[in-house]
């Protein structure tokens, strides 16, 4: 291990480190004129099938970066990141910052001479969630009164020692469908990059891999939608604060179908590349709420969703241990079928299924309620293997990375961990979609039937998903009410029989 920075031969950057804030020189970052290497495995895409619009914007941010960092550089390409480290340094002294992967991680320490720096580009460190997690007490880590903690400690949204506004949660505010008989929300588009020849260049790589045979992608790569420069995400970022935000809050967990972003930031793949640190992203927003030019709801709506949620999931990702990607507590283990995996939103009769996966198909993206309400409570109610949703999860979305998904899919998605993170399944009958989204009046099915042709897949799963699990549930505060309803169902073996013929 090097002693001091002087040994070190260079810096290693991966391929989520990439905005300026991991170059940033003191006694936890590298010095002004270290050398930077960058690996590029192809190794990545040979061993789990991924959307190619994530791979493509994977590739073109890593190398947009590097061409802006010039002769500072050594990029490689190589099958694997231990080959290229090694073409690029040998065994010479490397420093790192701490990676955003368990599998990464391993990887830097197994290899010698190597020092991890802390992590960046998030608000909280370690050492600061484990001092806060021991003062807990409880042993239950609730989201909320995490985001105070962090809020109090950024002086984020505070007036004093008291939340703005006097509330510190705005939630009840946020929960409005969109408004009746619209098609779209009528704000203005989010930013949308322009491609160059870094992008051309990686769609002809991408293509040669699969003609290859080498390497196989799902979903589609049309015209890159995301930011793969620091550049590009201020540039997204400003958009969404001046002309998006103002109505992001009312109508966050709406869903329309011809309008799939809504007032959503978009921000999460900035984010998650390293492009745009969240500090910058949470005082941008309370900025505007101090000038008067967005109100509350909406301000502190964002701001729960990074200094909150996101944060929270880091921590949680590394604190509840490898163990955590393992938990299945409800035994589930139903096979993915093909038509999820091939995003064939052609196989799938029911309209809300159908839209979200032709969204993902295209996109490699939706907002959180269609990944939380109908993606993984449709995958929760039939009793999908949560490693394997985790999986498409993480391969399907371009904002996906283990950290994010294995949180949000084994803890809050799939409930796999018996309560660690939440209170209750995330899940719902058709009467929820019905209010909060405009799917179910085209549909062929109907919220409000359980059994028979016209059955919701979704009403007729969540009873079946209750009876599964009834004894679990029936002394849960959040779940008791709903599983005596049970006891009201006169076609309760019906619907049963119904869902246990019915494909998935």
């Amino acid at each position: 291990m090097p002693e001091n920075d002087t040994d070190v031969a260079a810096h290693w950057l991966f391929g989520d480190q990439l905005g300026p804030h991991f170059l940033t020189a003191g006694p936890d970052g590298p010095h002004r004129d270290t050398p930077l290497l960058m690996v590029e495995s192809r190794g990545v895409f040979r061993r789990r099938r991924f959307h190619r619009a994530k791979a493509h914007l994977v590739l073109s941010a890593m190398r947009h970066r590097a061409a802006e960092l010039g002769d500072r550089v050594t990029y490689v390409r190589a099958d694997g990141y231990v080959e290229g480290v090694r073409e690029a340094v040998g065994d010479a002294p490397l420093t790192v910052h701490h990676p955003t992967s368990r599998a990464a991680l391993k990887l830097v320490r197994a290899r010698p001479s190597t020092r991890v720096l802390p992590a960046r580009g998030f608000l909280v460190g370690h050492d600061a969630f484990r001092e806060w997690a021991a003062r807990s007490g409880s042993g239950q880590l609730r989201q909320e009164t995490f985001y105070r903690w962090v809020r109090g400690n950024h002086d984020l949204l505070m007036d004093g020692a008291e939340p703005a506004g006097g509330r510190w949660n705005l939630d009840h505010d946020n929960r409005e469908p969109a408004p009746r008989g619209a098609a779209d929300l009528g704000v203005p588009a989010p930013y949308r990059p322009r491609e160059d020849d870094i992008d051309t260049e990686v769609r002809a790589d991408l293509d040669r891999w699969e003609r290859e045979g080498t390497v196989e992608f799902l979903g589609e790569d049309g015209p890159r939608r995301f930011p793969a420069t620091r550049r590009e995400a201020l540039s997204a970022l400003r958009r969404f604060l001046e002309v998006r935000l103002p109505t992001f809050g009312t109508y966050e967990d709406a869903v329309l179908a011809a309008d799939p972003v809504m007032s959503h930031s978009l921000l999460s793949s900035s984010l998650n590349l390293g492009l745009l640190d969240p500090a910058e992203c949470v005082e941008g927003a309370e900025a505007e709420y101090r000038a008067g030019r967005a109100p509350l709801n909406s301000v502190e709506g964002f701001v729960r969703q990074i200094a909150g949620w996101r944060e929270y999931v880091w921590q949680l990702y590394w604190h509840f241990g490898p163990e955590h990607r393992k938990a299945n507590v409800l035994r589930a283990h139903g096979e993915v079928p093909s038509w999820w995996e091939e995003l064939d939103s052609g196989a799938v009769t029911a309209n809300c299924l159908s839209h979200v996966l032709d969204d993902v198909r295209a996109t490699g993206w939706t907002h959180h309620i269609p990944r939380l309400m109908i993606l993984g409570s449709y995958a929760l109610q039939r009793g999908w293997d949560p490693a394997e949703v985790t999986d498409w999860f993480h391969r399907a979305f371009v904002d996906g990375y283990d950290w994010v998904m294995v949180p949000n899919v084994v803890g809050m998605s799939q409930f796999a961990d018996g309560g660690r993170m939440t209170t209750k399944p995330y899940t719902s009958g058709g009467a929820y979609l019905n209010r909060m989204t405009d799917f179910c009046g085209d549909c062929r099915f109907k919220p409000t039937v359980r059994v028979g042709d016209d059955a919701c897949p979704f009403t007729a799963g969540y009873w079946a998903f209750l009876h599964r699990h009834r004894t679990r549930f029936e002394h849960n505060p959040r779940m008791a009410q709903a599983v005596r309803g049970l006891g009201r169902l006169s076609d309760l073996d019906a619907l049963l029989e119904q869902e246990r013929d019915r494909a998935d």
